[in-house]
Order: structure tokens, then sequence, then C-alpha cells
């Protein structure tokens, strides 16, 4: 094994970069076949932690860690120089390898970082990654609860564009570590992805929906406006069926009861027993959880006792009677019904409930309640196990509450279960005896028989299968089983106060930036440094000659461009060497370059609109304005930022965008705010697609409690984009308009307002456009 690992180790120290990968995949290979050279192992990863070595190694990054897993978990001084690293590669990894890696860094996160979960944490968005000393002495100046480390929020940010991997077991590697890492307002950043992954295989359904069923029981919030992704189809197999049903069970709020109701009076309907079953269960939740559908529940419940299918019947039983714990003073109407039925009932379980309601309440049905004990005597001997040990423990309330009727039938009973063949039934039986009626052998205990048998009981907790599931790490083989499987790694506990992050600092040389340098293969597209991408941008831009130069610059900014928008494929993009018509190729997509490139607006208009009162909101005002910046979300949105303020007297919960008018309208929400405190304001941003129109986008604002209808519509000017070209490229392209495309007017105009610096800030105020340079004074473009 030594010297196999010594002959590969020593072969890609001396190869070409090409083999190098394919080498190193090997000696990790190997690592993982035999276990005990865990400090060999160490060695690869020190070695392959060189300059330049892991940029090349996307292919064995993931082996790496794989191996690292199985031999030496606990090595987490292993991890802090190549976490930075290994956060930037991440998207070049190939998909198997991103989830081993996303992995370990969940759990290296949770012991490197505080929680982001504090009351009051306050997210300053804006702070770079790698602060300046200065920027830290002025951070520490500001009395804030919780600054986010900026290594944490790297790895948040740079796993973020693997929600739309085509791989689901990135997506979900993915989401679990935004659930057990991010700040909790931006856990709903995952939901959309979670959604889309239902379209897939039915296996991967099921994985995904257990994972959803157990975030639902913490965050309504979050899947609440995707309730109708959760509907059964007919389609669905019984245990996606099940799990949409706890799902929906999950959901289930004063707002939106009505709609399930209505959609699990279907589903009872179904001809797979185990899902009508497990509906009518569903629907004993509904009526424990939301006290204002209780009655209705249990009337619908009632309604179901004359369904011909005994299953539906059945469970219908067992869940009244679970029910009926809770307010048995009111229904003793329903006991009577149930008791009526008993004859037309064949399942054990629900022929036991009802004897269990009979003898509970034994005292409020008093001429039904004997009689059903006269029949059970009749039919005892062929009654199952379950059904026998109900009816010896009515048999001895009654005994205790009506001995004059009941008296000889309860002896006959005793007497048939002295001699059954289930020695439980046996012993109960013998138990009861000695218990309810008196003797001389009778001990101190029979004095307290009325105190043990008619003791009140408290009234079950209808819960969710997945109350407790969250003890596991979401995604793992363990949350799905809901045990221990082996192998299993505890997610470690957010550490009180933070280690050093220095740790996880890596001396390398600085490149050199200049305008003629020539792009590498082994560049990296995602710098951690943005002043230095910002400076390699400006020097580009600000060259006026089409040269070499230039082209260098286009290629900075167009392959930023694209890191944005195809985050699979711009370590592919290849440079051609043409200066006059530059392109760039890579997997199928080839980018062409045009006379002129969206920019920011070079005026941004202060003016803000209302979009609710404080008065009409109920304490929540919000106004809003466009800030005239390209949308980060969508190139046909038109960004828009809204300012939330909480001007009454307790906090609001759970701000978000509710229903929208028309539903095809697309915009792209903020996040749920979970808590605004009084007093306390907030910005957010939205983006907003007006289809190039100024018809009002109308939608729902909602809070915890309430809903309110609001609408943003914008003015002409602000559905523009600013571009930048020359003079040349705006006259070519000016002529190429047709009349009815062009409109021209004569404004009379003040003296005083009549320069040309007066007449283009008029128009920047009212119209997002850019001013093109001109060559004559008196013309503004």
């Amino acid at each position: 094994m030594g010297e196999t690992f010594q002959q590969l180790l020593n072969l890609s120290g001396t190869t070409s970069k090409v083999w190098l990968p394919l080498y190193l995949k090997q000696i990790v290979d190997l690592m993982i076949e035999q276990a005990d050279y865990w400090k060999e192992l160490s060695t690869v990863l020190l070695y392959i932690q060189e300059p330049g070595i892991i940029e090349l190694c996307t292919l064995v990054a993931g082996s790496v860690v794989m191996a690292f897993e199985e031999v030496c978990p606990d090595r987490i001084d292993l991890i802090h120089k190549n976490y930075r690293k290994l956060c930037n590669l991440l998207v070049d990894v190939e998909e198997w390898g991103q989830v081993v890696i996303i992995s370990m860094l969940t759990r290296y996160a949770r012991t490197q970082f505080t929680s982001p979960w504090t009351e009051g944490a306050e997210f300053d968005e804006n702070k770079a990654f790698y602060d300046s000393d200065s920027e830290e002495k002025k951070d520490q100046t500001e009395a804030k609860p919780y600054i986010m480390d900026p290594d944490h929020r790297l790895l948040l940010r740079n796993t973020k564009p693997l929600l739309q991997s085509r791989n689901t077991a990135v997506v979900m590697a993915v989401a679990q570590l935004y659930w057990h890492l991010a700040p909790k307002h931006e856990v709903s950043i995952v939901t959309k992805s979670l959604v889309r992954l239902l379209r897939s295989h039915r296996e991967v359904q099921y994985i995904v929906l257990q994972n959803i069923a157990t975030m639902s029981i913490q965050r309504k919030g979050m899947f609440e406006p995707f309730i109708k992704s959760f509907y059964v189809r007919s389609t669905d197999a019984t245990h996606i069926k099940t799990l949409k049903l706890e799902i929906l069970t999950n959901l289930a709020n004063e707002a939106n009861i009505s709609t399930i109701l209505r959609e699990f009076q279907t589903y009872v309907k179904s001809q797979d027993k185990a899902f009508a079953a497990a509906t009518i269960q569903a629907i004993g939740r509904c009526a424990t959880n939301i006290s204002e559908v209780t009655d209705t529940c249990l009337n619908g419940l009632v309604l179901l006792l004359s369904n011909r299918d005994e299953t539906v019947v059945a469970e219908s039983i067992v869940v009244i009677k679970k029910l009926l714990q809770t307010q048995p003073t009111q229904h003793g109407d329903i006991i009577k019904h149930m008791a009526k039925l008993f004859d037309s009932v064949t399942v054990p379980m629900a022929r036991a409930s009802i004897l269990w309601l009979m003898g509970e309440y034994c005292e409020k049905v008093p001429k039904i309640a004997p009689d059903v004990l006269r029949k059970m005597a009749k039919t005892f001997t062929a009654e199952e196990d379950i059904v026998k040990l109900q009816t010896v423990n009515l048999a001895a309330k009654l005994y205790l509450t009506n001995s004059k009727q009941t008296k000889l039938l309860t002896q006959y009973i005793l007497n048939l279960g002295k001699y059954d063949q289930n020695y439980d039934i046996r012993d109960r039986t013998r138990f009861i005896r000695q218990l309810i009626v008196p003797n001389e052998k009778s001990g101190a205990l029979s004095k307290y028989a009325r105190r043990i048998l008619l003791a009140p009981k408290p009234a079950p907790v209808l819960e969710s299968a997945f109350k407790d599931r969250d003890r596991y790490q979401l995604g793992t083989l363990s949350h799905s089983l809901n045990l221990k499987a082996t192998g299993y790694q505890e997610l470690p506990d957010w550490p009180a106060v933070a280690p050093d992050q220095s740790v996880r600092n890596v001396e390398i040389s600085a490149p050199i930036v200049g305008k003629t340098k020539q792009p590498k293969s082994d560049d990296k597209f995602y710098s951690d440094d943005e002043d230095e991408k910002e400076e390699e941008e400006s020097d580009s831009s600000g060259s006026g000659s089409e040269d070499s130069s230039s082209s260098e610059g286009l290629f900075l900014s167009v392959r930023f461009k694209v890191s944005e928008t195809f985050s699979f494929y711009e370590h592919c993009l290849i440079p051609q060497n043409d200066s006059k018509n530059p392109t760039f190729r890579t997997s199928g997509i080839s980018l062409f370059y045009v006379s002129f490139q969206v920019t920011t607006s070079s005026f941004g208009p202060l003016k803000t609109y209302e979009l609710l009162h404080h008065m009409t909101g109920k304490g929540l005002s919000a106004k809003y304005h466009f800030p005239r910046q390209p949308c980060l979300y969508q190139p046909s949105m038109v960004a828009v930022q809204v300012i939330l303020n909480n001007s009454s007297d307790h906090a609001l919960e759970e701000i978000h965008i509710g229903d929208r008018s028309p539903a095809s309208l697309n915009i792209h929400c903020f996040n749920t705010i979970e808590r605004l405190e009084p007093g306390a304001s907030v910005t957010v941003s939205m983006g907003i697609d007006f289809s190039d129109s100024t018809q009002a986008a109308n939608f729902q604002l909602c809070t915890k409690e309430d809903q309110f209808s609001v609408s943003i519509q914008p003015a002409v000017g602000e559905l523009l984009m600013v571009s930048t070209m020359t003079e040349q490229d705006f006259c070519k392209e000016q002529g190429k308009l047709q009349g009815m495309n062009e409109t021209s007017a004569t404004i009379t105009m003040a003296t005083a307002n009549a320069s040309r610096q007066a007449i283009n800030k008029q128009v920047l105020s009212v119209a997002n456009v850019g001013e093109v340079p001109s060559s004559q004074n008196n013309f503004s473009r």
C-alpha cells in the first residue's frame, strides 16, 4: 500500500496539468479503500492546497472530500485552509462531489460560526467579504447584536446558484444547508426549488416530501403560497399521497382550512382505503389544532358513519372517540348515535372504541350502555381480543355506576373471561373481579375501585408523525428512516463564541492587473476580492481604442455577466482571437458583443410613492420607489424597493406577498419577514414584470393576521433600461427608425430652464435613460 501510494504521489508531482487530476483521483480512491492510511490522506489534502493546484483538480475535489469524510471527519484543522477555496470552486465540481462537499461544509460551519438565529440579529448585506482594518474598527463601534461572519456569508452565497442544478441531490443538499445555517428570513429561498423537485420521479418525491413535512411544522409560511402543489393526484402512489396529506395538515390554518377540508372531502371517497383512512386522521388533527372548525369536522365525521365502506366507518369512529375526549359534555347525542350503529360495525378497533366510549361516559347514556353490554355478553367468545378487553372494562365500570341492572351481566362476562384462551384476558378478568367485587379476600385496594376505573383521562394529543424528526439532519438516511443509521454524524451545536477566523487565511501572491494582460485558462471566474474585479472592469472600460486591451476589458465584462446567468458554464468560456468581433464560445452557447451595454442609471429619483397607509394597514405602512438599477432576478423585470414600517404598538409577524392579480403576473417577491418590531423599519427589494405596459401590478401585502390589497403602477419612464453607446452608434440606430416609431413635439420653456444641463436633468428625472456624449452643444441625445 505504501509503495503504491508513494509512486502515485511522485507521478502526480511531476506530471503535466492534463493528467494531474487523474493521478490524484486514483490516490484518493486508494485512500478510501485503505482507511488506515489517514496520514497519507492528510498529505494529499495539503498537497492539493498548494496555489494553482486545486483549480485544476475539480475532478478530484469531490473524491478527496469523500475520502476525508470516510477516514478522518473530525479533523477540522485540515479544512481551515481549504474552506474558502472549496466554497469558490463549488460550482465547478461534478455534481456528486458537490453533495459531499456541501455536507462537509455544513458540519464545518456549525462548529466555526455563531448562530444567525439570535433574537434581534441584524444583517449588513453590503459589507465586503474580507473587511479592511478600518472597516472592522468602524463595525466595532456600532452596537449590533449579531454580524454574520464573511466566511459564513461566502458559503451561503456560493451555494445559492446550485438550487438551479439538474441533480436533485444537489438541490436537496443546498436546501438542508440553508435550513441548518441560514438566517430564518433567508430560508424561504429554497422553497421554489424544492417544489420544483415534486415533478420528478416518485422516489425523489418521497424524499423531498419527507423533508418538506419536517420543515412545514416549524415554518408554515415557507410553503403556504405553494399549497396547491401538495394537492393529491389520482396517479400518486399511496406513500406519496400520505406525505402530501401530512403537509397539507401541517399548513392548515384559519385562513385556508375551508379549502383544505373541501380537498379532504374528495380524498375520503378514494378507492385507496389506506389513503382514505389517513385522510380521516388528518381531519381529526385539523379539528384538534383549529378550534374554529372542531364542530364542523366532528359533524362531518358523524356523517361518514353511514358510509358503506367499513374501513371509513371504523376510522371515523376511532377519530371521533379522540375528539369527544376533548369536549365530552357537549356531544351525548353522538355517543348515542354510535351505539345504534354498533351492530353494523365489524372492524375490531372501531367496536373497541365504541365500547370504550360507552364505559367512559356511561353516566351520560344510562339506558343505552347496559343494553350494549347485554349484546356483548352474547357474542363475547366470538369477539377479537381487543374487543373482549374493552367489554371487561365496560362491565366493570357499569358494575360500579349501575350495579342494580348490570351485576349479573358483569359476573357472567367475568366468568367467560376467566377461562379465555388469551392469558392477558384471563389476567385482566381476575384483576377486575378482585377489584370491584367485595369479598373476604379483597385487599385495601378494592375501596379505591371507583377512583381507579372512573378517573378522568387526559385528552389525546393528535400530533404529526414528523414532529420530532428534525433531531436528524435533513436529507440524511437517518431522517428518512426516523432512526439513527450506521455512520450517521450528529450535526454540531452552534458555538457560543466563534473560533478565531484567521485560521482560514491563506497567503497567496496577488495577480498583476494590467490593460494588456492576456487571460489565462486557469483564471477563476469568481473572485473573492470584489474591489479587484471592479478595478479590472474600470480599466477595461476606460480604454477608448478598440485594440487588444479593449478586447481584454470586454472579456472581463462578459465573463462576469455569464457567471450570473449561466452558473454551470462559465468555466467553459474560451476567448477567440478576433479583436474586431470578439466572441466567446461555451458548451452550446455563443455570446456576441453589441455596441451598447446595459448600465446603471446616472440619476436616481428621490420620489417615493405610498403603497399602504398605516391606518389601512392596521399599523403597517409601506412606501416604494424605483431605484433604476438592472433587476437581479430577471432581465425583463423592473427593480422596486419597498420600505416597510411598523407604527403599531405590537410586533408584526410573517410579512410577505400573497395573491396577485392577474394570477399570471410575474413578481419576484421579497423573503418573508418573520418579525417587525414596533417602530422598526426595513427595506426590501422586489422585481415586477410589467410586460412593457403601464398596467398596475395588483397584489396582496400580508401579515400573519391580515391581508391588504395594494397596487404599483409605473410611469412610462420607469419601464426603460439605461444603455450606453457612442454618438456614432446612436445616429446609426436612429437612422433605422421608421416614421411610425418617431415622435416629435415643440415645447416652450422658461429662459432660466432652457440650458442644456437643465433640460437633461428634467428628462432624466422622469425617464430611466442615459445621456449619449454629443459633439454638438445644442444637441442632447
